[in-house]
């Protein structure tokens, strides 16, 4: 079969697995095109920032909402964020209220927003933009969806972690790309990579001449709540894009990580999945903790057991991030 002109040749080399699944992949990249040619079915009247990604799964995109809600916020602006909220189950549109709502109705993403700024769920988007729009929001975020055609897009945002970069290269199921990099680098404004000084050079090294947008780097840094973590032994669990992060922070801080969990990215934590590792916490003599984005999936009965670790987004070279702003009027 031959390869579409869009077509992106990795810079690192294929596994024979991916070779073998190319075909498929290509047949992946040809349905996503279709898609985002379609004309958006509604254009906002305030400005739309879209936070996405090329890659499937995470790579960062609720820290980067949440840093930009409050940066608007210091703004003056008001926020409102759209999204259609990771496996929930209401069709909306509906604001998510934290008091009343649980992940299996909302997502989890939605609920940890809603403790910022409101936040507006629906299976089609521009239902949730509108109702966004009605309650006064005058700066809407869109997590998500930057493959999707349903709103029209005024900025968007490609977030990607500098330790994982684009992988191979290849769209599912020959890689982890929802759509080639050149595609997805024509349609975004800017390009976000969140790692570590080191992760964000080898990301540099490997996928420099593939960035043709600006570049913002940035880190996730533990917010300091007068938590003391040095010393105290830790059962750790996440279920996050990339868990292994949340453990090396929590390290870097000094805490005695016992045994770290990794799950599922949005797994969700059912009373017999908390049962056990209360249990195996118990034995080790060891505090049971998790990450902001898990702990909004915590049933209620365990929240008062495990300890969160929250992490802000910082940003290297802010006056990117400015002018983007201002290229908005914001």
């Amino acid at each position: 079969m031959r390869a579409p002109t869009f077509w992106f040749t990795p810079p690192n080399a294929p596994s024979w697995k991916a070779r073998m699944l190319a075909p498929l992949g290509w047949m992946y990249a040809n349905a996503t095109a279709r898609r985002i040619r379609k004309d958006a079915e509604y254009q906002s009247e305030v400005p739309v920032i879209c936070v996405g990604n090329i890659n499937a799964g995470g790579t960062g995109k609720t820290p980067t909402v949440i840093a930009l809600i409050l940066e608007l916020q210091a703004r003056g602006h008001k926020v409102c964020v759209v999204s259609r909220g990771h496996g929930g189950a209401l069709e909306g549109p509906v604001q998510v209220d934290p008091t009343t709502h649980i992940a299996r109705d909302v997502g989890d993403e939605p609920l940890l927003t809603a403790a910022f700024t409101p936040t507006f769920v629906a299976k089609n988007r521009s239902t949730a933009a509108q109702a966004a729009e009605s309650a006064g929001a005058q700066v809407i975020v869109m997590d998500d969806g930057f493959q999707n055609p349903q709103i029209t897009k005024h900025f968007s945002i490609v977030v990607v972690d500098a330790h994982k970069g684009f992988g191979n290269g290849r769209c599912i199921p020959a890689g982890p790309l929802r759509e080639p990099v050149h595609s997805g680098m024509a349609r975004a404004d800017l390009l976000l990579s969140i790692g570590s000084e080191s992760a964000q050079k080898t990301f540099l090294s490997t996928w420099a001449a593939s960035i043709s947008i600006p570049h913002l780097k940035g880190h996730l840094k533990p917010l300091n709540t007068g938590m003391d973590w040095s010393g105290t032994r830790f059962l750790a669990f996440a279920g996050i894009g990339h868990p292994e992060k949340f453990f090396e922070t929590l390290r870097g801080l000094g805490a005695i990580l016992v045994h770290a969990e990794p799950l599922e990215d949005h797994q969700a934590l059912s009373p017999a999945l908390m049962n056990r590792l209360s249990r195996e916490a118990k034995e080790l003599n060891a505090q049971l903790v998790t990450t902001e984005k898990d702990a909004v999936r915590l049933p209620p009965e365990f929240r008062g057991n495990v300890l969160t670790l929250p992490v802000r987004l910082e940003f290297k070279e802010r006056h990117l991030l400015d002018a983007a702003l201002k290229k908005l009027g914001l």
